[in-house]
């Protein structure tokens, strides 16, 4: 089995309708039991407001996912300020540790802008993944100099489709409901 962890998600153009459209999804964790990534282009508008007012500062909140909504991850550049943490790569990790995480904020030892929040995660069962990949739903790829924790939207989705080049192109630039080229 080729493990997708650490690589980058993004959907084509077959995944229409629903929060995956146009995602690209970070995949923090894949094996044969399964895979964990969070959508890294879906910028909760509402919550992110709700979240800005009551810390009294701005905050971008992602819907990470379809699945366990009540659940707030983040992404976090730099050294982790906890023990419980996931390692990334050499540069980001992840962390449940809401408590943690908003008083680093709050004391100002983590800036914001080096933290990404999700609200939920996609997840995937035993071999759900490989065969999503198999039928094309999405196209895994290697991007190595990716800032996890900048604000990104849909535009995301169409750089790297550009980026891929060839037949990506002609998605990149379709439209969004694709019925109306």
């Amino acid at each position: 089995m080729n493990s997708y962890k650490g690589k980058i998600l993004i959907s084509t153009p077959d995944v229409s309708g629903d929060i995956f459209s146009r995602s690209v999804v970070l995949m923090v964790d894949h094996s044969e039991n399964g895979a964990f990534g969070l959508i890294l282009n879906k910028k909760n508008e509402d919550v992110s407001r709700g979240v800005a007012q009551l810390l009294g500062f701005d905050v971008e909140v992602y819907e990470g996912g379809p699945v366990e909504n009540d659940k707030t991850f983040f992404i976090v550049k730099g050294q982790a300020v906890n023990d419980y943490h996931l390692k990334i790569n050499e540069n980001y990790y992840l962390t449940e540790d809401t408590e943690t995480i908003i008083e680093q904020l709050l004391s100002n030892r983590l800036d914001v802008n080096d933290v990404k929040v999700f609200s939920g995660y996609s997840g995937w069962a035993a071999m759900q993944l490989e065969g999503e990949v198999q039928r094309k739903y999405w196209t895994v790829v290697d991007i190595y100099d990716l800032d996890y924790t900048l604000s990104n939207d849909h535009n995301l989705w169409k750089k790297i489709m550009q980026n891929l080049g060839g037949e990506f192109l002609i998605w990149a630039n379709a439209p969004q409901n694709i019925s109306l080229n």
